[in-house]
């Protein structure tokens, strides 16, 4: 007797999708293909071999990470293609202030129903952020979970793995007085997006509304990618005189510089070092933020910041500056154990 049973296709998963998808992506994924990689996507694990990628006696580091509600304005822009970079940045940006180099990425994509087009430029994303950042996109997982997500939504998640030569690791040797360099961000990064979305609810505008602070549309405007740190940071780390690296991430500097300082110690920076991007006057502006706020919520247009020897100051500012950053001379540290600001943001 024949039977017309359910398949998992009539419950809402596409297999066949799911393996044209993997199809799909091998092209961008090779592209990220660098020395060390024995086996990418398609097996139950990917394979690294470390001696290959020219490590003698090397030290683990793994960072992971998502997006956070910045993935609400892609989701309902439909401007998915630079979600991927964010993905990447908010992982292999921490693993550089180990002072480790990132090796490989996975990614965790999850939706209720597959998207073919949408999940490839996602992907497609993930491995121009890992191009840029000199690592494997070495493999992954895509979820199709129907009943979890609504329509068109979708969440990520990556995880990163770096090595670094025992005894490299940082912070290190961080002293008063040492300098303080802060690199440029592309805008307000991947944090502080629920924020983001209330201040543009407050504001009345739409996503395709011209952006008040820029030329383009308020939903591109915001989606601008997480700027990738990774060649340029560790060029300084190689070049000497680097004793610690702090990514400005949810938190500012105020949260995020304690975390590579000695017990004791703390930072002064100068706000009229650098002037902050018209979107974060914006988003102050609308929300009636204070100064403090915008210092604990945003990266205030610095996204790094690196510790250095005042000795090597000029020198590791010019490599940064020559390697693509903007760079800013924000301060020293101190032997007060506080981060203390001034000058003014806006």
């Amino acid at each position: 007797m024949t039977k017309n049973g359910l398949t998992y296709a009539d419950a809402g998963v596409d297999i066949d999708a799911g393996n044209t998808l993997v199809e799909r992506i091998k092209p961008a994924a090779k592209r990220t293909t660098r020395p060390g990689v024995m086996a990418g996507l398609g097996g139950f694990g990917a394979l690294f071999d470390l001696k290959g990628a020219g490590y003698v006696d090397p030290i683990l580091v793994a960072a992971t990470d998502g997006v956070g509600t910045k993935l609400r304005i892609a989701i309902d822009t439909g401007n998915v293609d630079t979600i991927g970079i964010d993905l990447v940045a908010m992982c292999v940006n921490d693993l550089v202030c180990q002072g480790a180099e990132p090796l490989f990425f996975l990614d965790y994509f999850a939706t209720g129903k597959l998207e073919l087009d949408a999940a490839t430029r996602i992907i497609e994303g993930i491995a121009a952020g890992c191009e840029a950042s000199g690592c494997a996109l070495i493999g992954g997982e895509t979820a199709e979970m129907p009943g979890m997500y609504a329509e068109g939504d979708f969440d990520l998640a990556g995880f990163a793995v770096g090595a670094m030569e025992r005894g490299a690791d940082l912070p290190r040797d961080v002293a008063v007085d040492d300098v303080l360099i802060g690199l440029g961000s592309n805008g307000v990064h991947s944090n502080g997006y629920s924020l983001v979305r209330r201040v543009v609810a407050q504001s009345g505008l739409n996503w395709d509304d011209p952006a008040p602070f820029e030329e383009n549309t308020l939903g591109s405007a915001l989606l601008a990618p997480t700027r990738l740190y990774v060649k340029s940071a560790l060029a300084a780390v190689r070049a000497g005189g680097v004793h610690a690296l702090a990514h400005i991430t949810g938190g500012g500097l105020t949260e995020n510089l304690p975390r590579v300082l000695p017990e004791g110690m703390g930072a002064a920076i100068d706000l009229d070092a650098w002037n902050m991007p018209p979107v974060f006057a914006w988003l102050a502006t609308v929300g009636g933020m204070e100064q403090s706020e915008m210092l604990k919520t945003f990266n205030s247009g610095i996204g790094m910041v690196l510790a250095v020897s005042p000795d090597r100051a000029l020198e590791l500012a010019k490599l940064l500056q020559d390697a693509g950053e903007t760079v800013h001379a924000l301060g020293h540290v101190t032997d007060d154990a506080q981060i203390t600001y001034k000058g003014t943001l806006f």
